[in-house]
């Protein structure tokens, strides 16, 4: 007789990491995904190369969005010491970074059908990854990856995140248009997805006080079986 414990253990390792902008979401789960061996899949990576198509090809409509989208060939690296990724051919690793991506890129992720789209991608790719993923985003824990193995909503308080995100950019932008980016797409964001709250079962780690050694700590314990 096979048991739900049984099913359990033999299932491969998913951790679902969202968060709001700019709580370290993408090097935490990239560490995580290191420590542990497993593959990487940053999803907010995908809705900006899907924003740099409709910003390259000046696609405005919703509906021709959708179309060009859900043509589009896009390849996304799952190796968390060598991502890359490209959309119909075009490595755009560096120009999705862009701040004038990060201005647009609420818009086009906020378009239901788009997101349908690439939220079964990012299932194929959880799936595909046979050995373990971890996966980081806005819906991960609700949305994408809700049975996932561990579930984790990253927090931060505001001036952290602007903070992070500066260093980030490192003088591409001023604390101004960091400050609008973060708190613009958190709100535009939330209106399609879930990350301002944890759902039941998802645990809570506040970043605001804590060195990303720490936070892979934790999110790395989380997976081990408990011993209680």
């Amino acid at each position: 007789m096979i048991t739900v414990s049984d099913v359990e253990t033999d299932r491969p390792l998913v951790v679902a990491i969202d968060g709001p902008s700019g709580s370290g979401k993408s090097s935490t789960a990239r560490g995580v995904a290191e420590r542990l061996g497993l593959a990487y899949l940053d999803t907010g990576a995908m809705y900006r190369a899907a924003a740099w198509l409709v910003a390259e090809q000046g696609v405005t409509d919703p509906a021709a969005i959708t179309e060009l989208i859900g043509a589009a060939e896009l390849d996304i690296s799952t190796d968390p010491k060598a991502f890359r990724i490209s959309i119909n051919g075009h490595d755009v690793t560096a120009a999705i970074r862009e701040p004038r991506i990060s201005q647009f890129v609420s818009t086009v992720a906020t378009i239901q059908p788009v997101r349908d789209i690439l939220i079964a991608r990012q299932r194929e790719l959880i799936a595909a990854a046979t050995g373990g993923v971890v996966a980081e985003g806005r819906d991960l824990t609700t949305v994408v990856a809700p049975d996932a193995t561990v579930r984790v909503l990253l927090v931060a308080d505001p001036q952290a995140r602007i903070a992070r995100r500066e260093a980030e950019l490192a003088g591409a932008a001023n604390t101004a248009e960091v400050t609008d980016q973060i708190v613009r797409r958190d709100r535009d964001d939330s209106t399609v997805a879930a990350f301002t709250e944890a759902a039941v079962g998802v645990t809570v780690i506040d970043s605001t006080h804590l060195g990303l050694a720490e936070v892979i700590d934790q999110i790395s314990r989380l997976t081990k079986p408990s011993t209680s």
